[in-house]
């Protein structure tokens, strides 16, 4: 484990993509439900007032939570979504906050497929009509109807669209959500994708759907923007993705030209992104990288830009996973909904070692949130609620407990 001083030092290299961008640092915020769109699903005010937060905080690159590529197909009542006939001056403001600082911000976009509950949409759409077999999720969640392909094309049309909006509103790049079993996730899956056409059948055509919509996006972004993919290592679910075809999906990627990829992994059913399923080793969670032996892997495949979020904790542990050359960028997510200001805070504990970036007994890893189907919280969202609207204060850090 390298001293606080040298992982700090390590946090604080710039990483320039194959785009061109540059980070300033490699700490990144990773992706979050905020649940701040109106009830037009446009970006509220609660929403760019967070990300004036967080730019703030110093992070070096931000992305957004769930912006839907269509406002009938949502994951969460209050999701962002773009429109068939978008305004970009719509998301202007959001693409603003940033402004003044060195954080990229960059957009995520996503189609929940089969993971549109049930008072949202009574028979979403998926690549087969498969149901969840966990009986309390599937309590939430409609049995899904099978695409057409006609409109697989057309999701694929409403993912360029909106990247296209959202980068002439302003945003720097584009994350594409290949994870967490939303509809990229389920075309790649054979548990979940049961197709025999073009779009399925084996493991090639399975993750023809994510391919298809890298090229398409590209094209309408530029080589300039950033564009990233979120991928699950694997779903954790037999007979579900695997290892093995998620470093394949690695492979081709790099390939096709994305500027970086962001690993996770795990499904509604499945938690693994936030240290809830038995693979999740005590030795894992000590070094706090949940996906840190995945990205090993990855690394020898493609020499794509990678980012792991899920696990870290304290400055060492992310100094440690940096060091060992698996990872290029650390991506926190609930942290950043206890401490908005993560890059300041952890230039601050230079020399002061064994202290923690995040509370442990306010957010231990693996800890779920009651009423969140997929723990991601919007503790951030209600605080900027309960305060009226300005940015949630940053509470001094604690120790670690153990001392380390």
């Amino acid at each position: 484990m390298p001293t606080t001083k040298a992982a700090v030092e390590l946090l604080a290299e710039p990483l320039t993509l194959r785009c061109g961008a540059v980070l300033p640092h490699r700490l990144a915020k990773s992706a979050l439900s905020e649940q701040l769109g109106d009830r037009r699903n446009r970006p509220g005010q609660e929403l760019v007032e967070l990300y004036r937060t967080w730019s703030r905080g110093g992070a070096g690159m931000l992305v957004t939570g769930n912006v839907m590529v269509d406002p009938a197909a949502l994951g969460e009542p209050r999701n962002v979504a773009v429109p068939a006939r978008p305004d970009p001056a719509v998301f202007r403001e959001w693409a603003a906050a940033s402004a003044g600082t060195e954080a990229q911000l960059w957009v995520q976009l996503n189609h929940p497929g089969r993971q549109s509950p049930r008072f949202l949409s009574r028979q979403p759409v998926a690549p087969s009509a498969v149901p969840f077999d966990d009986r309390g999720v599937r309590s939430v969640f409609a049995t899904p109807r099978a695409l057409t392909g006609a409109e697989i094309e057309a999701i694929i049309d409403r993912f360029a669209l909106s990247a296209r909006t959202v980068l002439e509103a302003g945003f720097r790049g584009i994350q594409l959500h290949g994870a967490h079993g939303y509809l990229i996730s389920q075309f790649l899956s054979p548990l979940t994708n049961r197709r025999t056409d073009a779009w399925g059948g084996d493991a090639v055509r399975r993750r023809r759907f994510l391919l298809e919509l890298v090229r398409r996006v590209r094209a309408e972004i530029g080589a300039t923007a950033a564009l990233s993919v979120k991928l699950n290592s694997a779903d954790f679910q037999r007979g579900g993705f695997t290892e093995e075809e998620s470093l394949e999906v690695v492979r081709e990627l790099g390939e096709a030209g994305i500027d970086l990829l962001e690993i996770s992994g795990g499904t509604y059913e499945r938690a693994a992104m936030m240290g809830l399923t038995s693979e999740t080793r005590s030795s894992t969670r000590n070094r706090e990288a949940y996906f840190l032996d995945y990205a090993t892997k990855a690394r020898q495949i493609s020499d794509v830009a990678l980012m792991v979020t899920g696990g870290f904790r304290t400055v060492e542990g992310m100094g440690a996973a940096l060091r060992s050359g698996a990872l290029d960028v650390i991506g926190l997510g609930r942290p950043v909904t206890v401490t908005p200001r993560p890059a300041r805070a952890a230039a601050r504990r230079g020399g002061r070692r064994g202290r923690a970036t995040v509370p442990e007994d306010r957010y231990p890893a693996g800890r779920q949130l009651a009423g969140d189907p997929v723990a991601h919280p919007a503790d951030a969202s209600r605080r900027l609620r309960q305060a009226g609207g300005p940015p949630p204060r940053c509470r001094p850090l604690a120790r670690r407990r153990g001392g380390q």
